[in-house]
């Protein structure tokens, strides 16, 4: 089967390149369609203009984590087009790494973005990295580790090859191949469906460790449907030449956040009002808008929300 992949192909090949070298959760509040529209680049947001903020940098200086002046920050990186490499396959790009950028510009911060394995950054958080930015949705199972900054709202998207030649709907997947990010929220939706499926119509989850190969397996026929961040489904389908496309609505909404370290009550304040800031002064808009997923946008950053929704 001849895939059209674009700039998605240079995506998937890196990821497979690097494997040696994870939504995560849900996305944007839009449908599948309007995030399919995501701008086709690999070019971040300029960020260079950005000031620090001396009280900010003082507190994040303060910070339980941060050493040696740097603000390092966990990301699967082939998750686009939150988190990827851009066509050199060595160069993190994408909204979570602008705005990873963008925090540690206004905290007088040297970003330093650690690509790692979705399943891992959790459990990291405070001894590998600062910070863990990478399209992840807040969950109460999370919150007992971590403490989370709000900045994205998203939800859920199935997508399938063009036509839906299996025939499959959202509302049945028992019987289907479903192809997910091991560690997300997907695959324990997956999993939670599989498991309610009958002996003789069963689902089956096929997990991977990086969101490129679950779109892959599902554009070339090996699986039948994969399940994954509305923004991240969206951009997969705007790079197939219309091999892949949205199959229902988006399901699921929910908040995504910044992991922090838990009770690093700095770190927690200093990177709450950075993102604040940047939401009050538009940029954090520009570089959603740069990427085509500001319908996922929140105007208010909070320390550990009530509201997941």
């Amino acid at each position: 089967m001849s895939l059209k992949f674009k700039s998605f192909a240079a995506l998937a090949l890196s990821a497979a390149m690097m494997f040696s070298v994870a939504a995560c959760g849900t996305t944007d509040s839009g449908d599948a369609k309007s995030d399919s529209k995501a701008k086709n680049t690999t070019v971040g947001y300029d960020v260079s203009t950005i000031k620090k903020d001396d009280e900010l940098a003082k507190l994040a200086a303060s910070a339980k984590t941060v050493k040696d002046g740097e603000l390092s920050v966990g990301m699967e990186l082939s998750y686009a087009p939150a988190e990827f490499y851009a066509e050199d396959g060595k160069t993190p790009v994408g909204y979570d790494v602008d705005m990873s950028k963008a925090i540690a510009q206004t905290l007088d911060l040297k970003p330093k973005i650690v690509s790692s394995m979705f399943d891992t950054i959790v459990p990291s958080i405070g001894s590998k990295y600062d910070l863990g930015i990478t399209a992840m949705t807040i969950t109460e199972e999370r919150l007992q580790s971590v403490d989370f900054v709000s900045y994205y709202r998203a939800g859920s998207t199935w997508a399938v090859q063009k036509g839906n030649p299996k025939k499959l709907d959202t509302s049945d997947m028992c019987g289907a191949k479903i192809a997910v990010q091991t560690g997300t929220v997907q695959e324990d939706e997956a999993n939670k469906i599989a498991k309610g499926c009958k002996a003789d119509k069963k689902a089956e989850v096929m997990s991977y460790k990086r969101q490129a190969e679950a779109a892959t397996a599902v554009a070339t026929g090996k699986a039948d449907v994969f399940y994954a961040d509305s923004p991240v489904a969206g951009y997969a389908i705007s790079q197939t030449d219309g091999q892949l496309e949205a199959l229902g609505d988006v399901e699921g909404v929910a908040k995504q956040g910044i992991a922090i370290k838990k009770s690093d009550q700095q770190l927690d304040e200093a990177v709450q009002k950075a993102v604040q800031k940047l939401m009050d002064d538009g940029t954090y808009m520009k570089i959603l808008k740069h990427w085509g997923v500001e319908s996922g946008a929140l105007d208010k950053a909070e320390i550990n929300p009530t509201d997941l929704n």
